[in-house]
């Protein structure tokens, strides 16, 4: 028996090129090795996640203390299990959720399990997985509706956009509803010259990828509550989705991360005017992608912008000896973390520069105005019914079964229960009802 995956990962690790991806670490050293020698259990002396009330507990606290919130949970089971906790908390009895359209699809999963019915909110974007939220859509969106549990919006987005968290927090304050913030791609936001952690703005809940920007291990998360009504049985609620077996390394490197954070506070802040550096140099070739509030430390790039297709821009970044986190048709995203290399900075922007020398391989599409699919039955109805997969082609007018969605970046194009009419951006094959 050969060992495919196992190869596949040594080889790619000889392939030695600069890491704009996850997870945040970037495999620089500043995760102790011997945390693959921790992998133990739940044991007297080690506690246990769910009834944690020793070492686990204090962990947590420390971590609570770090990001300046009432409570913090550890979650083994990635952000996916943050955001199924924070829907649970927040929808106890099912009913109805504001969320914006570019969710990730664990969320859907969550309210599909649930039975709660997501209310949509189309953010003011540029494409179908971007897009920023604004608080007079929110309220908007209250006056006209009844029986809403909370509003649930992501922010940053894949591609670093923020949406208005403070005034969307302030209405929702007005409505006694609980704003939940899915801020997977944000940790680090807490740590910057200026504190624009969602938490710190006004979210009552935020669930954190931590894992994506600090020095975690792949799968580590928080859930960072700060709203009063949410804490008491929020480890019950965390553990109806995970395992019963969480690993332990994943949890000691969210350990060891609050302990080098706290000691190294102006770690992001450092490298800030680096990246505002090579930002520069991406607007003045016409490439920065998007405008607005943004995460200072993402870098997104529109090459097809200057005629060049996001998947041929990745390769040559590749090529180049710069692996980007992400490429989509007219993008290509770097997640950028003081764990990267001064050579991984010179790398990257020496690629940048080369950009515009390539053959030229798009043209740009007139962007269409994004609306919402036609709705004929409930999540639930939807991914618990008779189903096949058929090549994305023959999919038109048919109910989807399924999150129809790429991933990365994981956002769903259709959503079970909705009539699929383009098989843009779909997977060769679509999960349709029957």
């Amino acid at each position: 028996m050969n060992t495919p995956l196992y190869n596949a990962l040594v080889n790619h690790k000889r392939l030695n090129r600069s890491s704009f991806h996850t997870p945040g670490h970037k495999s620089s050293g500043i995760i102790n090795s011997e945390l693959l020698e921790l992998d133990y259990t739940e044991l007297p002396d080690t506690d246990a996640l769910f009834e944690a009330s020793g070492v686990i507990l204090e962990a947590e606290k420390n971590l609570a203390e770090l990001f300046d919130v009432k409570r913090t949970l550890i979650s083994a089971g990635g952000c996916s299990l943050a955001i199924m906790t924070m829907i649970r908390l927040a929808t106890m009895n099912g009913g109805k959720l504001f969320c914006g359209r570019n969710i990730h699809r664990s969320a859907v999963n969550a309210m599909t399990l649930l039975g709660v019915e997501p209310i949509w909110l189309l953010p003011r974007n540029n494409g179908a997985f971007t897009g920023r939220i604004y608080a007079e859509d929110v309220r908007k969106a209250l006056a006209e509706n009844s029986d809403i549990c909370g509003c649930y919006i992501t922010s940053p987005t894949y591609y670093g956009e923020i949406s208005d968290i403070v005034g969307i927090s302030k209405v929702c304050k007005e409505y006694n509803i609980p704003l939940l913030v899915d801020n997977a791609h944000g940790s680090h936001l807490k740590f910057l010259s200026e504190d624009i952690h969602p938490i710190t703005l006004g979210a009552s809940m935020t669930a954190c990828s931590v894992h994506k920007t600090l020095p975690v291990l792949t799968g580590g998360a928080l859930l960072n509550i700060n709203d009063d009504r949410f804490i008491e049985g929020s480890k019950e609620a965390m553990s109806l989705f995970a395992s019963t077996s969480p690993p332990y390394p994943i949890m000691a490197s969210i350990d060891l991360c609050a302990d080098y954070i706290s000691k190294n506070a102006d770690i992001y802040k450092r490298l800030e005017p680096i990246i505002a550096e090579i930002k520069i140099l991406a607007d003045r070739l016409g490439i920065l992608q998007p405008d607005g509030l943004c995460d200072p430390l993402r870098i997104a790039l529109n090459t097809a912008s200057i005629g060049i297709s996001g998947e041929k821009a990745g390769e040559f970044f590749r090529s180049m000896g710069v692996e980007p986190e992400f490429a989509d048709d007219e993008n290509v995203v770097f997640i950028c973390t003081p764990f990267n290399s001064e050579n991984d900075f010179t790398k990257l922007r020496n690629a940048i520069k080369l950009l515009t020398k390539l053959d030229k391989d798009f043209v740009a599409k007139e962007k269409s105005e994004i609306f919402l699919p036609k709705r004929v039955m409930s999540l639930r109805e939807a991914v618990l019914g008779k189903s096949e997969f058929i090549p994305r082609e023959k999919a038109i007018g048919r109910i989807s079964a399924d999150t129809a969605c790429p991933c990365p970046p994981g956002i769903p194009v259709y959503m079970p229960g909705e009539i699929i009419e383009s098989y843009d951006c779909l997977n060769e094959f679509v999960k349709v009802l029957i």
